[in-house]
This record gives C-alpha cells, sequence and structure tokens, in this order.
C-alpha cells in the first residue's frame, strides 16, 4: 500500500467514486463549471462539507520530495484526492480538464460534457428532456456558442435556411437548439429586449428569457445570432403572432389593431403587457456588440411575414 493510500485508509477520507459523484452534483449544482482546487477555493470547502470532513481531514497533506531541486513539497491531502476524482471523469469523457476549457471560453475550469451533464441529471433522477431549459453549460454546447459568436457578420444576409437538412441527428439538433439559445441570451445579457426582464429560478438552474427566432425555425430560420432576439414568455408570443415588429432602426411598430382590443385584454394588475412596455417608436434593449444586432433581413421578413399576415385588414 502506497503512502498516499495509507494517509487515505488512516484518515477515514471517502472513497474517490464517491467524490467523483458529488463533483458531478457540485458541477450541476453551479451550472456545469467549477474552478480549479486551488487553495483558497471556495468549491473545495464546499465539497468537502459535503462529506462533513473535519478539520484535520482538510488540513492534512502529503511530504514528498521535489527530485529536480531536492527539496520538500507539500501538498494538501483533500486537494489531491479530489484531483485524482477529477482526472478520473476527464478519461470518461464526462468533464473536461481546465486546460481545454480555457482554450474555449478564456476561463480555466471543470466544465461538464454531454456524456457528464447526462449522469448529473440521472444521479438527480431528471428527465434527460429538461436539458433544453436548464442553465447548465456543457463542453460541446459552448463550442457551437463559440462559433455563433465569432462568426463574422455578413452584408448580405438570407435568414432562411434553404440547404438545410431533413436528416440531421437529433442529437446534433438539440445541441445546435441549446447552443442557438445559450448565444442569443447572453448576447442579450439574460433580460427581455422588450420590457427588459431578467430573473431566473430561485435555484438559478433556469432563466426566464427565450431565444426567439425572427424568422421562424419551423420554415428553416436560421440557427445564427442574427436572426434571435432574447424575449420574456409573453413578449414571445406577441412577436410570433404579430402583435408588433421591428423597423430597421430597432425601434418597435405596435400592430394598429391593438385599439380593437377590449380594456381588461393584456393586463395583470394594473400592467399591459402590450400598451405599457411598447411606446411609440420605443427602441429595444440591445446587445452590447453591435455584431450581436438582429440583420435588417432577418426583420424585414419578420414585417413582410409575419406582422403584415396577422395584421391584414379583412372586409
Amino acid at each position: 500500500m502506497s503512502y498516499e493510500s495509507e494517509m487515505l485508509k488512516s484518515l477515514k477520507m471517502p472513497v474517490r467514486a464517491d467524490v467523483e459523484k458529488e463533483l458531478l452534483l457540485a458541477l450541476f449544482k453551479h451550472n456545469g463549471v467549477i474552478k480549479e482546487f486551488g487553495t483558497g477555493e471556495e468549491i473545495v470547502d464546499e465539497i468537502a462539507r459535503s462529506f462533513g470532513l473535519t478539520e484535520k481531514q482538510r488540513t492534512a497533506f502529503l511530504e514528498t520530495i521535489y527530485r529536480k531541486e531536492n527539496r520538500p513539497k507539500k501538498s494538501y491531502l483533500w486537494h489531491r484526492l479530489l484531483f485524482r476524482a477529477a482526472d478520473s471523469l476527464v478519461k470518461e469523457n464526462l468533464i473536461s480538464r481546465p486546460t481545454d476549457t480555457f482554450r474555449l471560453t478564456n476561463q480555466r475550469e471543470w466544465m461538464l460534457t454531454e456524456k457528464g451533464f447526462d449522469v448529473a441529471l440521472k444521479l438527480l433522477a431528471i428527465p434527460n428532456s429538461k436539458k433544453e431549459f436548464l442553465s447548465t453549460k456543457s463542453y460541446e454546447v459552448q463550442k457551437i456558442v463559440k462559433k455563433l459568436k465569432k462568426s463574422k457578420r455578413p452584408l448580405h444576409y438570407d435568414p432562411v435556411d434553404n440547404k438545410k437538412k431533413t436528416t440531421t441527428k437529433i442529437t446534433e439538433f438539440r445541441l445546435r437548439k441549446r447552443g442557438f439559445r445559450w448565444a442569443v441570451i447572453e448576447a442579450y445579457d439574460f433580460k427581455c429586449a422588450i420590457c427588459g426582464m431578467k430573473i431566473n429560478s430561485p435555484d438559478s438552474h433556469q432563466w426566464e428569457v427565450e431565444a426567439a427566432h425572427i424568422v421562424p425555425h419551423k420554415i428553416n430560420g436560421k440557427d445564427d445570432i442574427w436572426n434571435g432576439l432574447a424575449l420574456c414568455h409573453l413578449h414571445h408570443w406577441a412577436f410570433d403572432v404579430g402583435w408588433f415588429t421591428l423597423l430597421d432602426n430597432y425601434s418597435v411598430k405596435m400592430s394598429s389593431k391593438i385599439q380593437l382590443l377590449p380594456f381588461e385584454f393584456g393586463k395583470f394588475g394594473e400592467t399591459n403587457f402590450l400598451r405599457d412596455f411598447i411606446s411609440r417608436d420605443s427602441t429595444i434593449f440591445l446587445p452590447r456588440e453591435k455584431e450581436f444586432y438582429p440583420h435588417k433581413n432577418s426583420l424585414y421578413w419578420h414585417r413582410e411575414n409575419i406582422f403584415n399576415f396577422y395584421n391584414k385588414v379583412t372586409i
């Protein structure tokens, strides 16, 4: 038995398999990412508390000889156990290493992979179908987000994908859908472009805001940031059914049919979600980076095919 194994046994430290499980749960709790296990990092103590580790267990250290300089080297046993558990998860393709995550997000963090995400959901008895609504990041989805954000904004843009394949694998479709959602709601700082609503669930696992396609996905609207808007549930619905549209200067054009609505329609309490949030010529909340603004061709398509369709004058 090695020196390290003897210490683990004598101090009654958790077995590595249990630490691996807690790491996956901690990653889910922190929406898919946790920092490296450095001294003073809260995540180190958080996982230790989940095992009820004593001060002695947390601060016990191994002393080895650093051969290159022939000097003693100390390392905390608990930190080593965490790292070994994380390294094992990496080998099973359940999480990514901080060095790999850094190349993707510029943050040195452990991140769940899709496989690790699935295992965490199973441990928590959460249906896999909930994935698309959760704020949990995965390495594969973040690769899509990075690609969408790094794409050069085209001068001439067709928001309809006429070459869209109907044979796309379900897994690829779902990853792309989540990547589009993340890219859009992050660009708008997780708030509605119309009313500015920004709120998440009490456990921080779900954002209220949605990523709306300007040209609808069902008619092959592209999964690009330039064909997306971050909208709350109410304004997403109102946009999709033509209660309002956007002009090329990103001001809002309301349907004239709003004047025909009974007074109590669209109200919750004393607030009307259309009249009170969308005034004449009001401009939407836009992303900080102009590269992510909705493309004028997408807006033109919505005006011509959604807004005008729902607002036809009938005789």
